[in-house]
């Protein structure tokens, strides 16, 4: 399976996906302990991580799958939202909390 498959199916197998710098737990960069912050203060009770540093191959190729440049990533139900500062927004505006209940529900 090609890197470009592997990350597809990485975005379409879950409702919420952050391709990150480390883990929730333990977050590699300040941008991705924010972006996994925000998603759960946003409700996101659980969601699918994928450390970007564990697989140079999916580090390398996402910024051309998804066209964004940096990291963190977040997709929810297979769409791309953005980085750290559009999450940040996204939290502030209540919008994230909304989108968020949709694809827990939906999944």
């Amino acid at each position: 399976m090609s890197v470009m498959d592997r990350i597809k199916a990485e975005v379409e197998s879950h409702p919420i996906v952050l391709f990150m710098k480390g883990t929730p737990q333990f977050p590699m960069c300040g941008f991705s302990s924010r972006a996994a912050q925000a998603l759960k203060t946003a409700g996101a009770s659980s969601f699918h991580s994928v450390n970007v540093l564990a697989d140079p191959e999916v580090r390398a190729n996402l910024p051309r799958y998804s066209d964004w440049p940096s990291f963190p990533q977040l997709f929810v139900n297979g769409e791309l939202i953005g980085g750290c500062d559009i999450t940040m927004d996204l939290l502030a505006s209540g919008e994230l909390a909304r989108m968020v209940a949709e694809a827990q529900k939906a999944a």
